[in-house]
């Protein structure tokens, strides 16, 4: 901690604790010590630390091939991306290797249709956002935040962008009826806000009101799908709701290697055309061959299935919090949230349960999210709620 602190930049406050091993849903400090981790790596680890299936593929990819980029085709990429667009119904699939990349390709990808399929006079694309949006802190992502941490002191900003209430359909039919409108880009459930979810029928009314006005739905899966709140894809939840862009990363590779996709038909993905965007790292061997299999694993091991059943028995749990100290729960699936009263202070809450063996981390000053590995068994939920109703019950 000392060395980060001294030879690091300072862009994080993690919690005090120094991991060295992980494995399953538990992760281990440098002493030794063993933690539920309940934070899963903002979701990134789905599947578990170190899933031994991911390990494998790796470790025989890496044997192999890397890295070729993309100046030259490679064995595995074709194979990854059939599957990948087959599994979720969609013409063409983008690899990128972070969410904030899938993220960014999304926006520039709506602009060009736009321009090129809609009409938009050049350059006057407008993007759609909802507010207390989180999609990283590249450029891009500052200039459509709400969030004065991660916007301030960083302009000018990115313009053609407007920001709009979340969960408020008449609000977004105000902002897209604005023919230079290309997108409206949402996350189906805000994670870094504090696991805001809309009320049921925002997802399928905002299919509606794109559809109406001739608008790209983005849809930013990124932390939300794969498995994290009981289905493969958030908008799942929602009957006839398809996106017309599709974002995934972080459990798109279980952990082990930075990768992303943007998912879309070919009307708005062939308007990009050879030279117009690229990655030097995104559809590398080793990381598709990763991602193909990390997907596999959901599947296999019913990991949606399993989220959505240990999410009610971990929410009908967690309503049972004294309220003087836990004000609000929030979620769906394992993608849940506590919202800590005004009196408590959420980031000691974090550090009493570091002492007591789970790993979690406090959003916006009083929300707690809570998301554990999806490969975690009922047996080890409910250990982990003993810890953290022990927790909670020492703040009363």
């Amino acid at each position: 901690m000392d060395r980060e602190e001294k030879y690091g930049a300072h862009n994080y406050a993690p919690l005090p604790v120094v991991l060295a091993r992980g494995e399953g849903v538990k992760v281990w400090d440098v002493d030794g010590k063993s933690y539920f981790d309940f934070l899963s790596a903002y979701s990134a680890v789905n599947q578990g630390h170190c899933h031994p299936r991911l390990v494998e593929v790796a470790s025989k990819q890496l044997r192999t091939l890397a890295l070729t980029s993309r100046a030259f085709y490679n064995h595995a990429l074709g194979e990854y991306q059939e599957f990948i667009t087959k599994l979720f119904g969609y013409d063409k699939v983008l690899p990128m290797n972070t969410g904030v990349e899938a993220c960014e390709t999304a926006i520039k990808l709506a602009r060009r249709w736009a321009y090129d399929v809609k009409g938009v006079a050049r350059y006057q694309a407008k993007v759609v956002f909802a507010q207390n949006n989180f999609m990283g802190r590249s450029m891009t992502a500052v200039s459509a935040s709400t969030d004065p941490e991660s916007y301030g002191g960083f302009g000018p900003y990115l313009p053609g962008l407007e920001k709009i209430p979340y969960n408020d359909l008449a609000a977004v039919e105000r902002a897209i009826s604005d023919p230079n409108t290309a997108a409206f880009m949402v996350e189906p459930i805000q994670g870094e806000a504090g696991v805001i979810v809309p009320t049921p029928g925002y997802l399928k009314g905002v299919r509606d009101l794109c559809t109406k006005h001739n608008v790209l739905f983005i849809c930013d899966e990124v932390q939300t799908g794969l498995g994290r709140t009981g289905k493969m894809l958030c908008v799942y939840h929602e009957e006839g709701v398809r996106p017309d862009i599709i974002t995934l990363g972080k459990a798109l590779s279980g952990g082990m290697y930075p990768v992303s996709a943007v998912l879309c038909d070919d009307p708005i993905m062939l308007t990009i055309k050879a030279g117009q965007h690229c990655s030097t790292y995104g559809g590398n061997p080793l990381g598709v061959t990763i991602a193909k299999e990390a997907v596999q694993i959901i599947i296999d091991e019913k990991l949606s299935e399993k989220a959505e059943h240990l999410g009610k028995i971990f929410m009908e749990n967690l309503k049972k919090l004294p309220k003087d100290v836990v004000s609000e729960v929030r979620g769906k699936g394992l993608f849940c949230a506590m919202v800590i009263n005004e009196n408590v202070n959420a980031y000691d809450v974090c550090l009493k349960l570091r002492d007591n063996g789970l790993l979690a981390k406090n959003t916006h000053v009083k929300n707690i999210r809570l998301a554990p590995p999806l490969i975690i068994t009922e047996q080890q939920l409910n250990e982990a709620m003993e810890i953290i109703t022990k927790t909670i019950n020492s703040f009363k």
